[in-house]
């Protein structure tokens, strides 16, 4: 089975390799071609991918290619991990925001929006390309803002594009061991948009042990999403939020504290990574060492000025291995030898959830199997939640618009109506401050 990764000179490409060496079972995939449009940036990650594999018999196969047609022929499953503008176009979506007095993350508020106006029409183009080149692909879409970029390409795909995220895996994860719960047994009952989802119940053998969980502030305390919020707002609301959502409900603070730090992640990332692909140009450097260093230092700082701001400490050692990766492999399987499983995925709503629309792409469980992903039905969301999942949704409806038409003034309502961005003069700005320092974003006339 061939899988195809685009931005496959991206730093976390090992990850996805590590899950497919300990996959031995009979369907695996036996071939994987890289894609990237550096082949400095290729070479330092197959050198990585080949220490990896070195003590691993039958290990699949890794070529690289800077050709996009060539990667995506033949292929079986494609992921799509780009990274439109690199890493200094985070550093420029982030800074551009702050001086606005607004949140630049790279997934939330206006550098969200900036990330989506650039890498929309590319992903697009991937989309028209594998509808041609593959049609029988399934495309693994992990490119942020990743609710928006499914969306997109949904529009040339359909069903056969899922977005994938750790997030909600990882928050299920958290709550079900401070619960003493098996995760693999828990039923997470969880629904929103990409980096804007709830916990509203986990349920053990029928049970929903959430309301428990709720009513001890001790136990409410002791993990990620506790630490970030506090037990008292986590208990008004009556659901665990996505740790994203700390931008929404503690956002002046967030904002406050991007704007204090040293670098923002996006130049800290910047800076970490130029220094690993350097490291990379010698070619007796220890490439998986190296690699696997500045992972750990990579995933210890994650959202460091959040938990800063609300006092959390340090991540714990359990939350430091990622996991996008095995829920890759767990979607790929399931579809690929029809294994059944549920999975919190990024798909096409299918009257899932009633507020929004058959094609809008929502976070929520779906069963999988070989036809795909199925989103389960859920309940409606509590208002406040609700309010928030149609804002957002229709900010990225008119990004999508804005990315088809060209047009700046429907960019410019894009940023206007995030509940992020609180000015239509902020908005003006923020399109004019992106377009200066984004050539991709040169379509907005």
């Amino acid at each position: 089975m061939k899988l195809t990764i685009l931005g496959g000179g991206g730093f976390r490409v090992p990850l996805v390799y590590g899950a497919l060496l300990g996959d031995r079972a009979e369907g695996r995939v036996t071939e994987v071609v890289l894609h990237d449009l550096d082949a400095g940036r290729l070479d330092a990650v197959t050198r990585v991918l080949a220490e990896q594999a070195a003590d691993v018999p039958d290990a699949p196969e890794v070529t690289a290619t800077t050709d996009l047609d060539e990667a995506l022929r033949g292929a079986d499953f494609v992921f799509s991990a780009i990274r439109v503008g690199g890493l200094e176009g985070r550093a420029n979506d982030e800074r551009v925001a702050l001086a606005q007095g607004v949140l630049g993350q790279e997934t939330v508020g206006a550098g969200g929006i900036a990330y989506g106006l650039r890498t929309v029409p590319v992903a697009v183009d991937i989309a028209q390309r594998v509808a041609r080149l593959a049609p029988d692909a399934w495309v693994i879409n992990f490119t942020n803002p990743a609710g928006l970029v499914t969306e997109a390409m949904s529009r040339h795909l359909g069903n056969r594009v899922i977005g994938i995220c750790d997030s909600p895996v990882g928050l299920g994860r958290r709550i079900a061991r401070v619960l003493g719960a098996n995760p693999r047994e828990a039923w997470i009952d969880y629904v929103g948009l990409n980096h804007l989802g709830w916990v509203r119940g986990l349920r053990v053998a029928g049970r929903d042990e959430l309301p428990r969980l709720l009513a001890d502030p001790g136990l409410l305390g002791s993990f990620e999403e506790g630490k970030l919020f506090g037990p008292d707002w986590l208990q008004s609301l009556g659901v665990i939020p996505n740790e994203y959502l700390h931008y929404y409900y503690f956002n002046r603070e967030a904002v406050r504290a991007y704007q204090e730090a040293h670098q923002t992640r996006g130049a800290f990332l910047r800076d970490q990574q130029a220094r690993f692909y350097d490291e990379m140009r010698d070619p007796s450097a220890a490439a998986f060492l190296a690699w696997d260093r500045t992972r750990a230092e990579r995933e210890a700082t994650y959202m460091s000025e959040n938990r800063e701001t609300a006092g959390a400490g340090e991540r714990d050692a359990d939350d430091l291995s990622g996991g996008y990766e095995k829920v890759a492999l767990a979607l790929m399987r399931a579809i690929a030898r029809d294994e059944r499983t549920t999975l919190i995925l990024n798909v096409r709503n299918q009257h899932a959830l009633s507020v929004l629309d058959n094609d809008a792409v929502i976070e929520v469980p779906c069963l999988v199997d070989a036809g795909g992903a199925h989103p389960v039905a859920v309940d409606p969301l509590p208002d406040h939640a609700t309010g928030l999942v149609c804002s957002v949704k229709a900010v990225e409806r008119e990004v999508l618009a804005a990315a088809e038409s060209g047009s700046r003034t429907t960019a410019v309502k894009a940023f206007a109506l995030h509940p992020l961005v609180d000015s239509v003069n902020v908005a003006r700005r923020l399109v004019d401050g992106y377009t200066q320092v984004h050539p991709g974003l040169a379509y907005l006339g």
